[in-house]
């Protein structure tokens, strides 16, 4: 019997494992550790993130992000998801100069987009080069699920690949990267970008910005009832 594949490589069984047994704790969140996680801070510092703020990494993995967010921001201030607790742990482990800035409950195993146990206080989110390697009904439903639960979210950044309008089958990227609509890594047109950001409550908003990859960076700004 052939074995399913996995709607993302990510889910494959004892993928984590294999990959910090090895040590390849940078290596298995795509490569360009201090390029990508300079510009991801970039982003989040042009957008007005302050150090009283509270930053909610989604998909943080290894911490890219985190060893340059934690010192920033103020103690406690951020927050991180990811499918592997244990690779965030690593993270904080072998990446942040302080580790002791960043409590541990900060750091929550979440597959699902679900949020537990993440409070409300939330300012800022971000969630690059995840949506990436996942299809668009699981897209849809984490972006709906990060609208709904936190209430006081102010900026929302993340990045998707985008294919021309009516595009069949595989698609190369500016960055070289080769993707498709049925499996990793995904993409989606523009319109239907735009079309599920809206469906769950937010309001797309494209940047030019040049990422790795050919990824194309959306802020999703919060529309709320009465707004």
């Amino acid at each position: 019997m052939t074995r399913a594949r996995p709607a993302s490589p990510y889910l494959a069984p004892d993928f984590y494992d294999r990959a910090l047994a090895e040590g390849r704790h940078r290596a298995i969140v795509g490569g360009r550790w201090d390029e990508t996680g300079r510009l991801q801070m970039d982003i989040l510092r042009d957008a007005g993130l302050r150090p009283d703020h509270h930053l909610l990494d989604i998909g943080a993995g290894a911490l890219r992000l985190g060893c340059r967010a934690v010192p920033y921001l103020d103690p406690g201030h951020y927050w991180a998801t990811d499918a592997s607790r244990a690779l965030m742990l690593r993270g904080r482990e072998a990446e942040l100069p302080d580790p002791a800035r960043l409590p541990e409950d900060r750091l929550i195993e979440d597959a699902g987009f679900d949020l537990p146990g993440v409070p409300g206080c939330i300012t800022h989110a971000i969630c690059f080069a995840v949506f990436t390697h996942l299809p668009r009904d699981v897209v849809a439903g984490a972006l709906r699920r990060i609208h709904d639960r936190q209430p006081g979210l102010e900026r929302f950044f993340f990045t998707l690949f985008l294919a021309p309008d009516g595009a069949e089958g595989a698609v190369r990227q500016p960055d070289g990267v080769v993707t498709h609509l049925d499996r990793p890594p995904y993409h989606l047109t523009r319109e239907d970008a735009a079309r599920l950001t809206r469906a769950a409550g937010f309001e797309p908003v494209f940047s030019d910005r040049m990422l790795p990859r050919g990824q194309v960076l959306i802020e999703a700004v919060p529309v709320r009832s009465g707004s």
